[in-house]
């Protein structure tokens, strides 16, 4: 099976949300049933961002001008199956993986602990936690429905074809046609996204309007802090190190990197430096006073003095 990809053309979106509704029945994704459930926020969009009980939303963007003085910019919030995913660079249990059949980032909950660290990482703030399972929720791609012969949920229900599925390189061409088209209709800021930003998405889209008015994000960038969690590979020397001291020391990504973040490892009974891989001490990882005062100790120094 070849690489593919989902196409979202905004130009033909028509914001009926039944990608939105099919998400749900297929994956098993539960909606509020109470009256007023969904609070309302002066706005078509419902709800207003990705949660634990939604992997797909469509989302309202007003933009003043056009023929009745708003541009309805109409975008889709949901997992872009990075072709260099940092959610599966970071996660410490092995839970998201990169399907090799398709491209598309799979999520096998069982494996899940819930730790959120993909949630930060991602460059779209996509992953969610869901609270009565204790795991993260994120669209699968329908790897389930693919391997089949189906098509993703999403894309089967949209009547006027602003989603497509296919081999990657065609969904490409053919956004790349659709821009061209768009161009000659009088709509200069048309583009395609997600053919080279993060490693090649596998969601490719077609942003009648630009990026941000439809929502989407210029030039999005990997968190380098996910580089940290391969540095604590082979400091920890084991997977199940990892799961306990690589949450620690990635932890970094949450608060902002300190120089003297430190992480203990309960196989080698080490406190280490996660900036330079120096063990702080060897013993009770529940002893953080002479981590405190190593620390304290190696602090750089004001105007360079010894005091």
């Amino acid at each position: 099976m070849s690489e593919k990809a989902i196409l979202f053309d905004t130009s033909r979106c028509t914001a009926c949300r039944g990608c939105q509704v099919s998400c749900k029945c297929w994956n098993d994704l539960p909606s509020t049933l109470e009256k007023n459930g969904n609070p309302s926020t002066g706005s078509y969009q419902s709800p207003m961002d990705l949660n634990g009980d939604t992997r797909l939303l469509v989302s309202f963007h007003e933009e003043a001008g056009g023929d009745k003085g708003v541009k309805w910019a109409f975008g889709r919030r949901a997992c872009q199956h990075c072709g260099d995913a940092p959610c599966v660079q970071i996660c410490p249990a092995g839970a998201l993986a990169v399907d090799e059949a398709t491209g598309l980032v799979s999520v096998d909950q069982s494996k899940c602990i819930g730790c959120q660290y993909c949630h930060t990482a991602c460059p779209f703030d996509v992953p969610h936690y869901r609270a009565d399972n204790g795991r993260i929720e994120k669209c699968t791609g329908c790897i389930d429905r693919i391997e089949q012969g189906l098509d993703p949920a999403c894309v089967s229900t949209c009547q006027p074809e602003a989603l497509k599925f296919g081999d990657r390189d065609e969904m490409v061409a053919l956004a790349q046609e659709r821009v061209g088209y768009l161009h000659g209709k009088g709509y200069p800021d048309a583009v395609v996204y997600g053919e080279d930003e993060v490693g090649g998405l596998h969601v490719v889209q077609v942003l009648k309007y630009g990026v941000v008015p439809h929502g989407q994000i210029e030039n999005p960038q990997v968190n380098p802090m996910v580089g940290l969690s391969q540095i604590m590979k082979p400091v920890t020397g084991a997977v199940t190190g990892l799961t306990v001291v690589g949450l620690a020391a990635m932890f970094a990504l949450g608060v902002g990197y300190k120089r003297h973040t430190v992480a203990y490892n309960p196989e080698t009974q080490d406190t280490v430096d996660v900036a330079t891989g120096e063990v702080v001490k060897h013993g009770d990882g529940q002893d953080t006073e002479s981590v405190r005062e190593h620390i304290l100790e190696n602090l750089p120094k004001k105007g360079g003095s010894d005091e």
